[in-house]
């Protein structure tokens, strides 16, 4: 009987949680790791029908029914596998496939692939420890990689010249390029990869299907990933997870981090439930193959703009798949650096706290809301409800959409009510300036009196005596004149903040109860300064 592509019915499985799909007629209880309910196909009183999330199995321990999404689908609602294949397809958002069965030439196709792929993978591993690998061999044990961690994750360099192209010179060209490996160029095959350290990427099943290519000279982009093939798609796959599954299930959350290196040190250093997108942002299906494994995850993210635009975006993606026994949490890495640095530096310890410190995603779309939106003028609040809205709105579980709407109610009277009373005001107390800085303020009052002017409030602060006969440290233009002022003023701000902050730590520690509010805010404003900051440097 002819059947759909494998590669479909398993992207199905990878897709959809068999908790989702068979709660809609059997009512699931968790018990442990697996859930339970009474089973559709037999009349019990006592539930004996489990359903295991991790395996995507059920098993009635009454009936001795057994099976997956597609076999519940099928025997629950009685209809034949076209139709059950047709209905799951809709419930994941995924085009239906032509209903044909796999070729031989297509079932040989993929054998080869995976066969060329695995072979590259040697050659790539042999070559860095070759003299021609020598500065990537360098390159990788300077970021703390062991000879152990490489073998582990076939770590290996693709050299400049056509390694691949020369060793497949009897494999079709056709089976060859379909790799991704090789391209064909005006002279005939060339390699894709070439002077970069390499990592390979396995399917879930082990397999490798890809890779992601360094580069060592510094040029951009930093990374390279094979381009989509019939074998990988950059969009469904997650470096790291065939390594990281087990672990999920032993620590029941997932890690999500940036990029390669810091997956593979997060997994090396204590948290093997790490995984990484790569080199695309994060996708529904990512979220899909995850929310499989375990609902519990945690973004962790650089703490930049860039990272914080990312981790919104996640956010936003993540809640159709929330349900109610789901922990979503953001941790994010400060100061400019990433895990893999944390990890070099501070040791699985600080990591801990990075992880530890992350806040639930409740915390977090709030916090999104309040920074993006002046909540402090009627249309500022009007865009702010709309966006909750349109948040909360994705919830697909209905009590729990309804649970996030009663606590952004109470949030929203408590909160922005006494905002819309309360003048808001800053305070920033100046601290003593070096002479350095004295001098230059100095140096760019007398010479460009148009600054004095506009800034004027927050310069006279520092009580200048603008006779005196100042020769610079450096030379400034107006633009950078401006430019010098505006950075001095944002740290001024943010060492303020600092001490308000440090201010209500004591108290809380003092026994003052809700100061964890108003540290929550300051460290809201700390980190919006420092990003504008860093835009000005």
């Amino acid at each position: 009987m002819a059947k759909y592509d494998n590669n479909f019915t398993d992207q199905l499985r990878e897709r959809l949680s068999i908790v989702d799909v068979v709660s809609r007629r059997v009512p699931l209880v968790k018990k442990g790791q697996n859930y339970w309910g009474c089973c559709p196909f037999h009349n019990e009183k006592t539930p004996s029908f489990s359903v295991s999330e991790e395996k995507g199995f059920y098993h009635c321990f009454g009936c001795g029914k057994h099976g997956d999404i597609i076999s519940f689908t099928m025997e629950s609602e009685h209809v034949d596998f076209k139709t059950a294949i047709t209905e799951l397809a809709d419930m994941a958002g995924l085009k239906l496939p032509e209903y044909k069965p796999k070729s031989a030439e297509q079932i040989e196709a993929e054998e080869t692939y995976i066969t060329i792929t695995a072979a590259a993978a040697k050659l790539y591993s042999e070559k860095l420890f070759t003299p021609d690998g020598a500065h990537a061999l360098e390159y990788i044990r300077g970021r703390g990689f062991s000879d152990e961690m490489i073998k582990k994750y076939g770590i290996g360099y693709a050299p400049k010249n056509n390694l691949i192209s020369n060793k497949f010179v009897n494999t079709k060209q056709d089976k060859l390029i379909a790799t991704g490996l090789v391209r064909r160029g005006e002279y005939g095959l060339y390699d894709f990869f070439r002077d970069k350290l390499m990592f390979p990427i396995f399917n879930a099943r082990g397999q490798i299907v890809a890779f992601s290519g360094r580069s060592l000279d510094g040029s951009e982009p930093k990374y390279i990933n094979t381009t989509d093939t019939e074998m990988f798609h950059k969009r469904q796959t997650l470096f790291g997870f065939n390594f990281a599954r087990e672990n999920i299930h032993r620590a029941n959350r997932a890690i999500i981090v940036e990029g390669q290196i810091d997956a593979i040190q997060m997994q090396c250093n204590g948290f093997g439930e790490t995984v990484a997108p790569l080199g695309t942002a994060l996708t529904e299906d990512h979220i899909a193959i995850l929310c499989k494994a375990n609902r519990n995850i945690i973004f962790c993210f650089d703490g930049d703009g860039a990272g914080q635009k990312a981790a919104a975006r996640a956010c936003g993606i993540i809640l159709p798949f929330l349900r109610d026994n789901s922990d979503v949490r953001f941790a994010f890495v400060t100061g400019g650096k990433d895990p893999d640095e944390i990890l070099r530096k501070g040791g699985k310890k600080d990591m801990e706290k990075i992880i530890n410190s992350s806040i639930p995603l409740v915390d977090f779309l709030w916090q999104i809301t309040n920074k993006n939106y002046l909540i402090n003028t009627p249309s500022g609040k009007v865009q702010a409800e709309k966006f909750l809205k349109s948040q909360i709105d994705k919830i697909t579980d209905k009590l729990l959409r309804a649970e996030y709407e009663r606590e952004y109610n109470n949030r929203k009277f408590n909160e922005w009510h006494k905002w819309k009373k309360q003048k808001e005001t800053v305070h920033i107390e100046v601290p003593e300036i070096d002479n350095i800085i004295r001098n230059t303020l100095i140096y760019i009052v007398n010479k460009y009196p148009e600054i004095a002017e506009r800034y004027g409030d927050f310069i006279s602060k520092f009580n200048l005596d603008l006779d005196a006969n100042i020769k610079p440290e450096f030379e400034f233009d107006l633009k950078s004149a401006e430019k010098y002022i505006i950075s001095l003023k944002i740290q001024k701000y943010i060492e303020s903040l600092e001490k308000q902050k440090r201010d209500l730590t004591m108290r809380g520690l003092s026994g003052e109860n809700n100061v964890n509010d108003e540290i929550r805010r300051i460290d809201d404003e700390i980190n919006r300064m420092r990003e504008k900051f860093e835009l000005l440097v």
